[in-house]
């Protein structure tokens, strides 16, 4: 090989690098035992306040909400926490079952007609949704609505810059979208937790031509109608609210749904169902769309995994619950939110600054900064919102807005987490 490229030793291919970085003294410690490790590590952990240990309100993209014990005791099994990505189908239809159950749940939940292996994250599906939306219209603008999540819209911006497509902020209440934008990128419910009006954002879309790409939140379709029934092109989506623990965040589980129509646009992989020879029912891999699969000029993605493992959670999760148990926990979240802010709302200093219908998180006014605010919530062992402050980009007219803070209410809040919310919050009046 050395010889094919033209250089002498492997220490010639370092040449470039200047002496003195080359090997760099790394002053690295001197070595620990294991028991000394395991102290160590374990006084690190000891530093984390775990969910549970008080009441939490914190949300913005990861959620706390009951898992149940099944979901554990099944993915750790052997059979499939060893198992990865079912390259041969003779011997992972177990895993291949799986993921065809899981791709089958998410169509319903999301109302749409084809779902792939899985993704990465909510983030980087939202960012593939956007690519694929550029592939299937042959445009290379894309219109973002200002509610998105910022951390979503930075991913996108890193996935759309080095293929020269332009981005577009638009407002959501009234989207610019004209005939040469490929897509229009919405949040359902947006960051701020407030539900778009998917019918009209479609309509306006769909009149130039453009795809809708929804983010949706999983848990929220519980109980309202899925962006499919409002006609979105793509729907994408992070599992985690669906018996994934919030883990710091994460490893996650992207979600990623779409018409049949685009299904060859699609990135990652579609597990099929079909019968053998001898008409026993049979799994295999029916699309694979990236690069390793097929030649690099007409692959549609890179993605170089399916989440397997989260797959699995998110499959036990769903089919534990059901249809019913999942709309009970929807409304559990949606009840408990309205009656946090309308208990905030009758504080003196504190109001709810925007309208409109929300599910589980909303955004408060508050009388002081929300980073002093949280100090002194912490001070009494209750994690409180997402400063909204510190997210301002100048891009989102909602965003510049000082003493805003984003609360959380989930199935996860007693009744009485939210008074002692509540009671708090009023000494800062």
């Amino acid at each position: 090989m050395l010889a094919a490229i033209g250089v002498g030793s492997v220490d010639d291919l370092f040449l470039d690098i200047p002496e003195e970085f080359r090997n760099p003294s790394l002053d690295l410690p001197a070595p620990l035992s294991e028991l000394e490790i395991q102290k160590e590590l374990a006084g690190f952990a000891a530093k984390n306040r775990p969910l549970g240990s008080g009441p939490s309100f914190l949300g913005a993209g990861s959620y706390h909400h009951f898992i149940p014990a099944i979901v554990k005791a099944l993915m750790t099994r052997g059979e499939f926490l060893t198992a990865y990505t079912p390259y041969q189908p003779e011997v992972s239809q177990g895993t291949l079952q799986v993921i065809y159950e899981f791709q089958s749940l998410i169509a319903n939940l999301f109302g749409m007609e084809v779902t792939n292996a899985g993704m990465y994250d909510g983030a980087t599906s939202l960012a593939e949704g956007v690519l694929m939306a550029c592939r299937v219209t042959q445009r290379h603008q894309v219109a973002i609505a200002d509610t998105l999540s910022p951390d979503y819209l930075k991913v996108i911006q890193t996935y759309c810059q080095a293929q020269g497509i332009q981005i577009q902020l638009t407002q959501a209440a009234d989207p610019e979208v004209t005939g040469e934008s490929a897509c229009l990128v919405v949040q359902y419910p947006n960051f701020f937790g407030y539900l778009e009006d998917l019918s009209r954002l479609s309509d306006q879309a769909h009149r130039q031509g453009a795809l809708l790409v929804v983010s949706a939140d999983p848990m929220a379709l519980g109980m309202f109608q899925p962006p499919g029934h409002y006609d979105a092109d793509i729907v994408t989506g992070e599992g985690q609210p669906l018996g994934i623990p919030t883990s710091f965040g994460g490893p996650y589980l992207g979600l990623f749904t779409t018409k049949q129509q685009y299904i060859r646009q699609m990135p990652s992989r579609l597990v099929g169902k079909t019968v053998d020879s001898q008409g026993r029912t049979g799994y295999v891999l029916t699309l694979q769309t990236r690069e390793q699969h097929i030649r690099r000029e007409r692959a549609t993605s890179n993605i170089c995994t399916n989440e397997a493992l989260y797959a699995l959670a998110s499959t036990i999760f769903l089919a534990a619950m059901g249809k019913q148990g999942l709309r009970q926990i929807a409304e559990l979240c949606y009840h408990k939110a309205h009656y946090a802010a309308a208990k905030i709302a009758e504080l003196p200093g504190y109001f709810l600054p925007m309208s409109g219908t929300f599910f589980q998180e909303f955004v408060i006014q508050c009388p002081d900064s929300p980073a002093r605010i949280n100090r002194r919530l912490m001070e009494q062992n209750i994690l409180g919102g997402w400063d909204l402050t510190a997210d301002s980009n100048g891009s989102a007219p909602a965003w510049g807005r000082d003493q805003r803070m984003l609360l959380c209410v989930t199935e996860m809040n007693s009744k009485e987490d939210i008074d002692c919310l509540v009671s708090a919050l009023g000494e800062f009046n």
